[in-house]
């Protein structure tokens, strides 16, 4: 359990900064999301409703979207101080593919993202790493390991900040729907501002 764990949530992150990867991330994440989904119809001590359980959505909106709006100014600001001529870059330069992130993005990306990082990890590991905020750590670890293909620090330190409040949003709430609703909230604030570059795996997709 431990070796397996290692390998799946470290070894292979680092390794896949390290190796080009036909197609970008997302192919692995799909087949992993395949894989981890079979686990969970085995998997007769996890309650599948953790999987959506739409009722613990509405109770966490409000510190959900207070966090997010203080993210949202502070990104603005920073992009508008330090890098100016990427504000709002890909909405202005190419609004066919902000539009395409929009609605594909919380399917292709996110949803299979806290699949594996949240309720796999926290569940199949829970004696492993004992206590929930060990387990956030090492799911914030983890994640952000796997942001290292990106190429940057940038992708590191804000997936690595994301890992852990959506880790523990996850433990507060059981309901990867929600989870899954404020990290689309953040991917897509980072996609908007100007950020989005340091999460692209290929071409700058900008207009500067």
């Amino acid at each position: 359990m431990v070796a397996e764990f290692i390998l799946v949530f470290f070894v292979l992150p680092v390794l896949f900064a390290f190796v080009k990867i036909p197609g970008g991330p997302i192919p692995i994440l799909l087949v992993l999301t395949i894989v981890v989904a079979f686990y969970f119809r085995r998997a007769r001590d996890f309650e599948r409703r953790d999987l959506w359980r739409a009722e613990a959505l509405r109770p966490a909106l409000p510190r959900i979207l207070r966090l997010w709006a203080l993210a949202a100014v502070l990104a603005v600001a920073a992009v508008w101080l330090f890098d100016r001529e990427h504000l709002f870059d890909l909405p202005r330069h190419n609004p066919g593919l902000w539009a395409l992130i929009v609605l594909a993005y919380p399917i292709v990306s996110v949803y299979p993202q806290e699949l594996l990082f949240r309720a796999f990890m926290l569940h199949r590991y829970a004696k492993l790493l004992r206590t929930e905020k060990v387990a956030a750590g090492f799911s914030a670890v983890s994640f952000g390991l796997a942001h290292l293909l990106f190429g940057n620090p940038v992708a590191v330190v804000l997936t690595l900040l994301g890992g852990w409040l959506f880790a523990r949003r996850y433990q507060q709430t059981r309901s990867l729907l929600t989870v899954c609703a404020e990290h689309a909230a953040y991917g897509l604030l980072i996609f908007t501002v100007g950020l989005g570059r340091y999460f692209y795996h290929g071409t700058n997709f900008g207009g500067s």
